[in-house]
């Protein structure tokens, strides 16, 4: 029997800048009763890696440029969230009445730049930017995790992304260590006999979503879920970044 295990960690306090997200993950699992084994896979919600980060802005104190004013008009959304959004991208892909896609810094293409107001106390002009480099903070918790635990384990973190024509959201992987992003079929013979061609499974972002189910997006206050059982071999030198289209090889543009 193949079992896999979602354990979301219920005992994480809110965060403030410079806590250290691996402790807190280890003092969470020993009050919970959680063991923390070789081969978990450990998913971490961006927002809490963002605040520990000190990603945080109050957009009151950004001034809109032009550019920021016409997306304004264009989107309905506020010019200094805007400017915000243009401040962590490299290039605007889309934008429409309700709608800013761009293309992040790290390559990410998503809404608004990953930028969000959602579970930020204070102001709502506060929001919460992406870390810097999501997979150096994931590598970051990792060995941290690894050397107060002695354990080999894998770090994702995850935030929630639409899809192209498709209803509704998911959670995805943006920064990662320990986990190569993909589980490849490419090579091997089907039940039928045949050879897979194109089967290149997006692991990472399956194990996000996975981790989703317990973690929530709203009041559930779980922002860290251990995957147990998913039985991939930990190892180095893969990143987040992976998983991001060459924009030569779009469809849809």
């Amino acid at each position: 029997m193949k079992l896999l295990r979602v354990i979301g960690l219920e005992t994480i306090p809110d965060i403030k800048p410079g806590d250290d997200i691996a402790e807190l993950i280890i003092n969470s699992c020993i009050q919970e009763g959680v063991n923390i084994d070789d081969g978990d896979v450990i998913v971490v919600a961006q927002k809490i890696v963002s605040k520990s980060e000190g990603r945080i802005l109050d957009i009151n104190s950004l001034k809109p440029s032009s550019e920021a004013v016409k997306l304004s008009e264009i989107t309905g959304k506020d010019a200094r969230f805007i400017e915000a959004v243009l401040m962590e991208s490299r290039e605007i892909v889309k934008a429409a009445p309700g709608h800013l896609i761009t293309i992040t810094r790290h390559g990410i293409t998503c809404a608004n730049a990953g930028i969000d107001k959602s579970n930020v106390s204070g102001s709502e002009n506060i929001v919460t930017l992406l870390p810097i480099d999501p997979d150096v903070s994931a590598e970051k918790i990792r060995r941290k995790i690894e050397i107060l635990t002695g354990r080999r384990v894998a770090v994702i973190i995850s935030d929630t992304h639409g899809r192209p024509l498709r209803n509704g959201q998911i959670n995805v992987a943006i920064g990662l260590s320990g986990i190569n992003p993909f589980k490849d079929y490419r090579g091997m013979k089907d039940l039928a006999g045949y050879t897979l061609n194109i089967k290149n499974i997006a692991l990472a972002d399956e194990v996000a979503s996975a981790a989703e189910l317990v973690m929530g997006q709203a009041k559930e206050k779980i922002p860290v879920a251990i995957v147990k059982g998913l039985g991939v071999k930990i190892e180095d030198n893969h990143t987040a970044g992976e998983l991001n289209m060459d924009r030569g090889k779009w469809l849809f543009k």
